[in-house]
């Protein structure tokens, strides 16, 4: 407040909002706080439990207006994550304004505050004329009444900023790349290859029944690596899950419906108007199921056949796609574009099937209920005649799966749960779950009895490997012997595929080792074989096409501010990083969420 004086006026409510965020965003729990459970401490100095959860609700706020959907676990796991981050960072940074000396001055920040609005003031309709940021008007704003409360605040944010920016350029001040460094960026950005790539992965090129795994193995194998198999904090569940897919009678419902909608157009009634009453698809629905003028190939295929061979404003049958019912009204046609209108109608859940489902949920609500009572799971699936399956073990910190599919919040919830513990309805899409924590298991190195499996299953994998590279010989003497990699491939009956072009940035191969081959052979020749953790692969060059250093020469001064740029970002990346890799943050917030779960489920 004692920088700038004798401000009077007054502010958009949209501006005061930004303001609170920044004073939030501001509070210096490292210092102005000193009382209060900490949520942790970075190189022993505390961060108070109470800045922190405040920050997380205010996040978790903007979330929410940010979306459609309600925040669920998940996101608000997220939220707690980055908020986590955001006050480390912090910390870490002041400690190195401490130790670096970094100040700025009282007239830098006024300068600052004048000058250079924050990007949340920008956006403001009060400060704008005719559509653009007017500073005149930002300027006057700052010299009101309101704002002057807010200063302090405003001040702590510049003044922060202008700290960064000061350490930052210290640290990137040698940051400078030579002109043959910037080639090889460019070159990396600019060269293309094609490849032919064949795989031979042996968890599937090699069958389980060519391979006898024995217990003398698997024990060998355990005391061997013993330490590889040291694992986080691991919980193990069980599920019911009551499916809400439609069924056939709700397809039936829907294509008696669309039916009906047809039959009410053909009838006389106007298409915008049954459009705008049923269909499905609201931003066509709104504008009277217009869907303006289109390509062919740009709608689903079995649409498309039926819109590009009715006749003009005939309307069609029923049409049924991945979307549901359509009834189609085609204006115009000329060569691959249309013109037209529709309705849609979904396939959903309704009628009995509705009823149904809407019974079953209130019975895991009521069955769920006795929340400690691992019981609740089996009397459920009594109850729905539903099995009792077993989830993926799952990783503190993890996403719970079934199967191939991720689940949102449930594994958000396990783990703040007790052995026993059942959750309330997690709900998706597809389905509805309930889900009960079986047992959990510490981190450290499982027994081998707990092991056995995975264990099992490494030593199959090593046995495979070793005959996939018999195979992958095989492969290589037939390319060697004159054959292209697809003939090869093709008469061990082993898979490839055709990448490209593509550049070293854009690899759509995830092993480097892979790229890397890609970019260092001429075309025509092939790489020998390629072992990596995932499998074995052999690629053939089918073009190279060099970076031009002609246009690189052109480039040059917009490339090497760029790269410039680019390369003190990077740099500033690695600094942050490697100041968390040696400081002592000490994190506990999984104790505090573990222990207000049980108590609320206590």
């Amino acid at each position: 407040m004692r920088l700038i004086r004798g401000f009077a006026g007054k502010v958009a409510g949209a501006v005061f909002a930004v303001l609170m965020l920044i004073f939030i965003l501001t509070m210096a729990p490292w210092d102005k706080i000193t009382t209060g459970t900490a949520v942790g401490k970075v190189n022993g100095r505390p961060i108070d439990v109470r800045a922190y959860e405040a920050e997380v609700q205010r996040a978790t706020e903007v979330r929410q207006r940010e979306s459609s959907e309600n925040v669920g676990l998940d996101d608000q796991q997220a939220i707690r994550n980055e908020v986590w981050d955001q006050f480390v960072t912090a910390e870490l940074l002041e400690s190195q304004y401490r130790d670096r000396n970094v100040r700025v001055s009282d007239d830098e920040v006024v300068d600052a505050l004048r000058t250079s609005p924050l990007p949340q003031f920008l956006r403001e309709p009060e400060f704008q004329t005719k559509g653009q940021f007017d500073l005149a008007k930002y300027q006057k704003w700052l010299t009101s009444s309101v704002a002057q409360q807010f200063l302090p605040q405003l001040e702590l944010e510049y003044r922060d900023q202008l700290e960064r920016a000061k350490l930052f350029r210290t640290v990137t001040a040698d940051v400078y790349l030579s002109d043959p460094a910037i080639w090889e960026r460019y070159r990396d950005e600019h060269e293309t290859a094609k490849i032919d790539l064949a795989a031979i992965v042996p968890r599937t090129a090699v069958p389980d029944s060519s391979v006898t795994v024995s217990p003398a193995e698997i024990d060998a194998w355990y005391q061997k690596h013993k330490t590889d198999l040291n694992r986080p904090r691991t919980i193990y569940t069980s599920f019911v899950a009551v499916s809400r897919l439609a069924d056939a009678s709700d397809t039936a419902a829907a294509l008696a419906r669309a039916e009906g909608v047809r039959k009410e157009i053909v009838g006389g009634a106007p298409f915008a108007e049954v459009a705008k009453r049923e269909s499905a698809d609201t931003v066509s629905g709104n504008k009277g199921g217009d869907l303006g003028e289109w390509t062919r190939g740009a709608f689903d295929p079995a649409f498309d056949s039926v819109a590009f061979s009715i006749k003009l404003n005939e309307t069609s049958e029923p049409v049924r796609t991945q979307f549901g019912y359509h009834i189609i009204q085609v204006t115009s046609r000329n060569g691959k574009k249309a013109k037209g209108r529709h309705v849609l109608i979904p396939i959903e859940v309704t009628g009995k099937h509705r009823d149904r489902l809407d019974a079953q949920a209130d019975s895991l609500d009521k069955l769920a209920a006795e929340q400690l009572d691992p019981a609740a799971l089996d009397t459920v699936a009594r109850a729905l005649r539903l099995q009792v399956g077993k989830a993926k073990p799952l990783p503190d910190g993890g996403k719970m799966q079934i199967g191939m599919l991720t689940l949102p919040d449930a594994g958000a919830w396990a783990s703040t749960a007790k052995v026993g513990q059942v959750s309330s309805i997690i709900e998706t899409p597809f389905a509805m779950y309930l889900f009960r924590v079986d047992s959990i298991h510490p981190a450290g190195v499982p027994t081998l009895a707990d092991a056995k499996d995975e264990v099992t299953e490494a030593v199959r994998n090593e046995k495979k490997k070793a005959q996939a590279r018999a195979l992958g010989q095989d492969l290589l003497k037939r390319i060697d012997g004159g054959a292209t990699l697809a003939q090869a491939a093709d008469s061990l009956k082993l898979p490839h595929e055709v990448y490209g072009p593509f550049t070293r940035i854009n690899s759509p191969i995830q092993d480097p080792l892979v790229t890397g081959a890609a970019f260092a052979l001429p075309s025509g020749k092939h790489s020998g074989l390629i072992d990596t953790k995932d499998g074995l692969y052999l690629l053939q060059v089918l073009e190279r096409t060099p970076a031009d250093s002609a246009a690189f020469t052109k480039e040059l001064q917009q490339a090497r501010a760029r790269a410039n740029q680019e390369a003190r970002q990077e740099r500033v990346q690695n600094y942050v990083a490697g100041l968390r890799s040696t400081a002592k943050i000490v994190d506990n917030r999984s104790k505090l969420l573990q222990t207000r779960g049980q108590t609320q489920g206590s």
